[in-house]
């Protein structure tokens, strides 16, 4: 199955294991940026690490500190190989593009609609340049 998804950062191509987030999560107390690792106890996933996956977010919960939060797992090479959300989250993607502006290599950030999340549970995902997600 192939997808277009519309690109709202560019960034690196990936390959990766999907992890669909169940419950939407913040980023600032949600992950914990020097593990990768989902770090809110109240969260269906807590414990599950984000790094190198296309991280699914089926919605974020708003804080400014996203951003530093993204960037910082950018810079220590735990960030996710890919980020789709449904909504875009203009703070949380200011951390990819500060990223990009201090030169580190980026994932790249998608929507998708939620209602396509159900098929990519217990998939591999395929992103390219040009935002065709393939589910394998």
């Amino acid at each position: 199955m192939r997808l277009q998804a519309e690109i709202l950062v560019e960034g690196q191509q990936a390959e990766a294991e999907a992890l669909v987030l169940t419950a939407p999560i913040s980023f600032w107390g949600g992950v914990n940026p020097k593990t990768g690792l989902i770090a809110d106890v109240r969260h269906p996933q807590h414990g599950v690490a984000i790094t190198g996956k296309v991280l699914c977010l089926p919605g974020t919960i708003g804080s400014s500190s996203a951003a530093a939060v993204l960037l910082e797992l950018v810079s220590a090479g735990l960030a996710p190989a890919a980020i789709i959300l449904h909504e875009p989250d203009a703070i949380l993607l200011l951390g990819l593009i500060v990223a990009q502006e201090m030169g580190h290599q980026t994932p790249m950030a998608l929507k998708l609609d939620r209602s396509a999340f159900a098929n990519l549970i217990d998939h591999t995902l395929a992103i390219d340049d040009a935002g065709i997600v393939s589910v394998r």
